[in-house]
């Protein structure tokens, strides 16, 4: 193995690092200046690692981490400073470095990165670049592979499709996909989403206007569905529909023919329509809020898709993609991401689906410290705090050359468990359950989560004290008239 080499003009920086990495039967090599070690690179040498100080005597850290990466562009840097300023740290990254290691820092914390720099220095890019050619739809999960067969079976039909699934479970991917793999593959896929267009301008954005037909129009333009002639019209989120529009979508299903807005002339067009939803069409029907003839028109061919904890075992395949992906649209190496961080990925219940493990990966190349992912590098918001690893020394407060011997730092201390029993934070909690409840369209969100809210903190006051409001209501900070009415409109005054 390539020795770490470590620069820096402070000889017991450099002398507390040696003896760290030795005790873990790492190689190094010491520099006191920027100057030695562009030196030993001409010469031929190569480190594993580079371990560089910002402010030295000889020359800047930066300008040095520039130098070394027009040398090796793939060779791990970690900067450490003492200067713990803004310019420092953005210039360091924007440099290239793999890290930025603030002075005084933890002997553990700087070996631990250290390894995961040299586990960096051993990736093979070639395998990262192939993982964005890959396709936009993956998935070798048994409900997946039917969606994928369904596809297949379709290609050549020209029915109209009801595509159903929770939103973010890449329904307008489905759609796509029929349109290119079907005879209509040469004509425009035309997409538009019901919800997001106001009411008052979706019979004109479907159908088209005359001049002058309203207030506004002073050209003539056609609509999605002229627009998809020859092609495939994209319905998404159909269930948000207004009910008049309905009536008018339904003709058009049954014969093909439309009006403009304003117009006198029917028009007829050649488009296969693709709808979508992710609510419940059977009780929109039941409601009455969704015609049910038009319903029946639509769900000739019905094709689900699972959400994304149905398919688990597709979600490291994912992530990797669109880590690439995201790297390749933003212009930035690819990051890997190891395989306890993946676990941890799998096993996420992802209310967005597959658009919120997309989106967090997009986060992950911006935000995530080095190119490794690490657990600890995953948002707390949504994941809570790593566990650490058996091996990994929890960062604790003392300088570099105050260092513990490696025994005492060994064991993390019981408040750094992480007690995988312990109920997860509550606000994060009441984050996913509001996103699943708005996503899936239910009525009266606020009230409902309010509710449970108030619910469970009298509740729980009550309990403590033994059903006495006086002092639960002290407890909570709220009156004791404020308790008994909550009480009675809660139906807890029994």
């Amino acid at each position: 193995m390539k020795p770490i080499w470590v620069i820096d003009d402070d000889q017991s920086i450099r002398f507390v690092l040696q003896r760290a990495l030795e005790r873990e039967q790492l190689p190094v090599r010491l520099f006191s200046d920027p100057r030695e070690v562009l030196a030993a690179l001409d010469a031929g040498d190569a480190p594993q690692v580079l371990v560089s100080d910002i402010r030295m005597p000889g020359g800047s850290g930066i300008e040095l981490l520039a130098e070394v990466k027009r040398r090796q562009p793939d060779l791990p840097v970690i900067v450490m400073t003492a200067y713990t300023d803004l310019d420092s740290a953005v210039g360091a990254f924007q440099s290239g470095a793999f890290e930025y290691l603030p002075k005084p820092f933890d002997v553990a914390r700087a070996v631990e990165l250290i390894r995961r720099a040299i586990d960096e220095s051993r990736h093979d890019p070639a395998a990262e670049a192939g993982a964005a050619d890959m396709p936009q739809m993956l998935g070798q999960a048994p409900a997946m592979q039917e969606v994928f067969r369904a596809i297949g079976r379709l290609s050549q039909s020209q029915a109209t499709v009801l595509v159903t699934g929770a939103s973010g479970t890449g329904k307008e991917l489905v759609a796509l996909a029929l349109h290119r793999h079907s005879r209509r593959a040469a004509g425009p896929f035309v997409a538009i989403n019901t919800a997001a267009v106001p009411k008052d301008l979706l019979e004109s954005e479907l159908f088209g206007h005359e001049r002058g037909a309203f207030t506004g129009a002073q050209a003539l333009r056609r609509g999605r569905f002229e627009q998809a002639a020859g092609g495939t019209l994209f319905l998404d989120e159909i269930g948000d529909m207004p009910l008049e529009l309905q009536t008018r979508l339904l003709r058009v299903l049954s014969d093909g023919q439309f009006y403009r807005v304003g117009g006198q002339q029917p028009l007829k067009v050649d488009a296969r329509i693709i709808a979508a939803t992710h609510q419940n069409l059977e009780q929109q029907v039941r409601e009455g809020s969704f015609r049910e003839d038009l319903y029946h028109r639509l769900n000739v061919i019905r094709l689900r898709l699972p959400s994304l904890r149905e398919r688990r075992e597709d979600i490291p395949e994912l992530a990797r993609f669109f880590l690439a992906r995201s790297a390749q649209e933003l212009g930035v190496e690819p990051k890997r991401i190891a395989d306890a961080a993946l676990a941890r990925l799998a096993a996420f219940d992802y209310p967005g689906n597959v658009r919120q493990l997309e989106n967090l990966c997009r986060w992950l190349t911006v935000m995530a410290p080095t190119q490794l992912i690490q657990p600890e590098d995953l948002p707390a918001d949504l994941f809570g705090a790593a566990p650490p690893a058996e091996t990994r020394v929890a960062p604790a407060p003392t300088s570099a050359l105050s260092a513990a011997p490696a025994e005492a730092r060994a064991a993390p201390t019981s408040a750094m468990v992480h007690d995988a029993s312990a109920p997860a934070d509550w606000a994060t909690a009441l984050a996913h359950e509001a996103r699943t409840r708005l996503e899936a369209g239910e009525p009266e969100v606020w009230k409902q989560l309010a509710e449970r809210f108030e619910g469970e903190l009298l509740r729980t006051a009550l309990a403590l004290t033994n059903g006495r409001r006086a002092e639960a209501a002290q407890k909570l900070g709220i009156g004791r008239n404020t308790i008994t009415r909550k009480m009675q409109d809660l139906g807890l005054d029994d």
